[in-house]
Parts: C-alpha cells; structure tokens; sequence
C-alpha cells in the first residue's frame, strides 16, 4: 500500500509547474495584486507569506536527526508557503527541518533571490514579524504611535491573513498533514507537493472544503492547527524603536500614504 501511495503521490507532484505557480506577467501580477487589494486597501501585494510545521512521526535518521526536532519537541519539516487571495498557493518551500527559522528559509530561497533581482517590479509580499522588513517584503510594526501606523499594521493583518487560512483549509482537507506522516522522510515531499497540488485544483472549481469527516482526532481541530504554528520574532532586530526608522520603513511610510487614501 506504502508503494502505491508513493507512486501516485510521486506521479500527482509532477504537476507542480502547471497547477502552482508564481505570478510572472505584468497581468498576472496585476490581477493577482487587486485581489489582495479589495481585502484591506493595501496596494500592490503580490502573494502572502508564511510557515507551517509537518509532523514527522518516524524519527528521520543519521546524525542530524535532531535538527529536525522543533521548538514544541516534536519531529517536523518546517514548510514555506506563498499563497494568493484566493487561497491557492503559488510558491512552497519544503525542504528545511523542524529546526530552522522562518526567515532562514526565505533568505535561501530562489523566490527572494527574484525579488532581490527586480523581477517582479515593485510587487509586495506581506509577512508576520518573523520576517525582515525590505522594499518587497512588509511586515507588521511592532509598536503603533500613530492612527496611521495603526491603520497600516491593521491593514497589513488582514491582507496576510490568507496564508493562515490557508494551511486551516489545506490540512482540513488533507488531515494527514495536521495528523502527520508515518513515512520515510524521502517520501513525504512527494505528499506535500501532490497535497498542495489537489488543493489547487480544488479551489479552482470551486469545491468547499469537507466537513464532518469519519476520522477520530486526537483534539479538536483548533487544537490541532495550532500545534503546527511556531511564531518567529526576527532575530536581526535590535529593539522596535529603531526597526522604525531604518531604511527599509521608508518603503512603509509611502504605503501608510497611500493606504489612509484609499479608506
């Protein structure tokens, strides 16, 4: 059974490039910045990012096993994902264990190297403060001292707020990535790419995710959800006074402008 559920997994994955895929067009880029748009009136966002934790029930082996042991104590792969507003997801990351931050897993992948090249123009990714603040990446501030700031933190929120939607209808509808994997750690890539793939097609026509499902589970579902999120502060940040005025927020305060705007 093992066999065939690898197989198929294996052959569902090899769709990657044509159901997940990074806006690369200046109309794709457009379109998909609108959708985000018409949730808080924050301009020009491109995708949200964030991470999640798959666990791993068999403990991987060799000598860096442990690597793979995250801060709750369990065996996991630390997942990144980009997602769009319609909750499909467009990038993903899942090669890092349990152990490694968030923003590590950024910082090494080909998708910041792109921003980092201009390739997507002046196209925004929205992230939780375990990420550094760029020109292409917006993260909350830490500390509001004006109505703007507060608006913009409270527009950035809700813009963000499909990644964590996200992985809820993701592992909702695959329960084994909440409930974790009893596999080799060679074949869960596979899962998670063909899982995140199904997702995809899903959303696209349009099917609501299943309810009332015949399983037994170990808590409820919030409970189970939350065992996978491990917020991550930024560790590159002195204190969040100065992260208010370093170069980078400059690109913040011509977003507050243009989002006191469009309320």
């Amino acid at each position: 059974m093992n066999r065939i559920v690898h197989k198929v997994s294996c052959a569902i994955a090899l769709l990657r490039s044509q159901y997940i895929n990074f806006p690369d067009n200046p109309e794709e880029i457009r379109r998909t910045q609108l959708e985000f748009y018409r949730r808080a009136k924050f301009p020009r966002v491109v995708g949200a990012i964030d991470c999640t934790h798959i666990k791993l029930w068999q403990s991987p082996s060799g000598d860096t096993a442990e690597r793979f042991r995250n801060r709750k104590g369990y065996y996991s792969l630390n997942v990144q994902a980009i997602c769009n507003a319609n909750l499909e997801v467009m990038d993903v990351v899942a090669r890092y264990d349990g152990s490694t931050h968030d923003s590590r897993i950024f910082r090494e992948s080909k998708r910041r190297a792109l921003f980092e090249q201009g390739v997507y123009g002046d196209a925004l990714l929205v992230g939780d403060s375990g990420y550094a603040c760029t020109s292409y990446m917006m993260t909350p501030l830490h500390e509001c001292y004006t109505p703007a700031e507060q608006l913009y933190n409270e527009s950035q929120i809700r813009t963000r707020n499909p990644i964590g939607r996200f992985f809820g209808v993701w592992k909702r509808r695959f329960p084994i990535m909440a409930l974790g994997l009893r596999v080799k750690l060679i074949r869960v890539f596979p899962i998670i790419t063909a899982t995140l793939v199904l997702n995809n097609i899903a959303r696209r026509a349009g099917e609501e995710v299943p309810r009332g499902l015949e399983i037994i589970l170990p808590a409820p579902w919030e409970e189970i959800l939350a065992q996978d999120d491990i917020p991550n502060e930024y560790m590159d940040i002195p204190n969040p006074t100065q992260r208010r005025v370093k170069h980078q927020n400059r690109e913040r305060q011509v977003l507050l402008t243009v989002i006191l705007r469009g309320k």
